[in-house]
């Protein structure tokens, strides 16, 4: 098999290949589009909770009798572990096998939404949500490399890309159903197992995982991201919401001086920070999710707590979400090989920011944030836990003594808007992402070898 040759430079290989930046090694044989689809069919189950979880934990919280700042729990586990284990996911899937691991993730995705519909306590419903996030980790990066693997580079890989983005806000319209998201998930998982590709990888002899290198980061960026949504029930008084704080940044240090210095294989090669602008869109993707994550939420609570709005009604106020959603991802799909990367994620940003100042109708608009970030990226950087930490602490701290809860929510979405404007900086300056004009591998009949 020949290889193919290098990307340019400016081109939007890097970021293509990034999810499956742990494939350093292995080849793949070109498959047929048909594989898309059945893909798409599995991933908008690992990502409908991600989106539509901020709905429901308000009530849950109300039927579990806790007070709601304990409750985001709900609605943070499960985005903490698939942020905090996603890389090592993207990892297992180079040594064992992408389609393996994206199975042996979704039969673990399906369990634990199976449980989470038994649980009726916060702990446990909080631990079960984090358990299912662990799947969506594993899920999300291997299926992003199935795709790149078995699609050339070109219009159909934009689309595919771009309906991933869009599986989103087209799943929120099943909602927070527990068992119904379990049966779905059962059904989907067991058509893929039989339908979808196997990616056929010849493995170096020395791949292996570095546990030390997934210990530091996986345990560095719980510890972080359980600090920052702890604050806001407990506050910044007790000991230990520093001391973690503290450990959470040793760790993550030690894994950065780790990977730099002995590790033999890292999880996430240290000479990826090399490629051209990936930096700046890693840092500009993170703060577009957070707050993404932020506006989701807070409009949640304003229409639940401050305008006394019904659930049923609530969830009906994010059907535009859906709808512009699915149209934004072909759009997104259908700008790639016109616009440069960073004009695809500015208009993303822009939504999102316009929502944030708008609210009302943010719906509308904001289904194009994750949909234009994420076909113009193409990287798994989302993580809107820690961004609901970050605005729950802000919520807090400017809430006097529980009155003002208007402003406090006020205040929350404008630390929102400032990530958003803060990223959209950074993406006007930073990044320079030519468009991807690509059509098929470099050689016609050529077997897809990722390097």
């Amino acid at each position: 098999m020949t290889e193919l040759p290098p990307a340019e430079p400016n081109s939007l290989w890097h970021l293509s290949s990034l999810p499956a930046l742990f494939t350093d090694f292995g080849y793949y044989q070109h498959s047929s589009y048909r594989v898309t689809w059945q893909l798409l069919e599995r991933i908008e189950v690992s990502l409908e909770l991600e989106l539509d979880n901020g709905y429901v934990t308000i009530p849950i919280s109300e039927e579990l009798d806790i007070f709601l700042d304990v409750g985001t729990w709900i609605a943070a586990s499960y985005p903490l572990t698939q942020g905090a284990f996603v890389v090592a996911g993207g990892r297992f899937g180079a040594i064992f096998g992408y389609k393996r691991t994206f199975v042996c993730a979704a039969a673990w995705w399906v369990l634990w939404s199976l449980i989470s519909g038994f649980i009726r306590n916060i702990i446990g419903l909080s631990f079960a949500r984090g358990l299912t996030g662990i799947g969506a980790a594993f899920m999300v990066p291997n299926a992003v490399a199935l795709i790149n693997i078995n699609l050339p580079p070109g219009k159909g890989r934009n689309v595919a890309m771009g309906l991933f983005g869009a599986m989103a806000p087209i799943g929120a319209a099943g909602g927070s159903l527990f068992f119904f998201l379990a049966m779905l998930g059962a059904v989907v998982i067991g058509i893929s197992a039989f339908i979808v590709p196997s990616d056929k990888a010849i493995h170096r002899d020395d791949g292996s995982i570095d546990w030390l290198d997934a210990y530091l980061g996986i345990g560095g960026l719980i510890l972080f991201n359980f600090v920052w949504n702890q604050a806001p029930s407990v506050g910044w008084k007790e000991l230990y919401e520093y001391s973690l704080l503290i450990v959470s940044v040793l760790y993550l240090i030690g894994l950065v001086l780790w990977e730099k210095y002995w590790a033999k294989d890292p999880i996430l090669p240290f000479d990826i920070w090399e490629a051209p602008s990936f930096p700046a869109v890693i840092l500009v993707s993170l703060m577009a999710f957070m707050s993404f994550g932020v506006l989701l939420w807070y409009i949640a609570l304003w229409l639940l707590t401050i305008r006394h709005w019904t659930l049923l009604l609530t969830s009906a106020a994010i059907v535009p979400l859906t709808v512009f959603g699915a149209v934004a991802a072909i759009q997104a799909a259908w700008l790639i090989p016109h616009l440069a990367a960073q004009y695809v994620l500015a208009i993303g940003l822009i939504c999102v920011i316009a929502s944030s100042i708008l609210l009302f109708p943010a719906a509308l608009l904001v289904a194009f944030c994750p949909d234009f970030i994420f076909t113009a990226a193409q990287i798994i950087a989302s993580n809107s836990s820690i961004g609901l930490g970050f605005a729950g602490t802000v919520e807090k701290y400017t809430t006097e003594g529980g009155e003002g809860l208007v402003q406090g929510y006020r205040n929350a979405l404008y630390f929102g808007i400032g990530l958003g404007v803060a990223a959209l900086v950074l993406n006007i300056f930073f990044v320079r992402v030519e468009a991807d004009k690509r059509e098929g591998w470099e050689k016609e009949g050529q077997d897809n070898v990722i390097p």
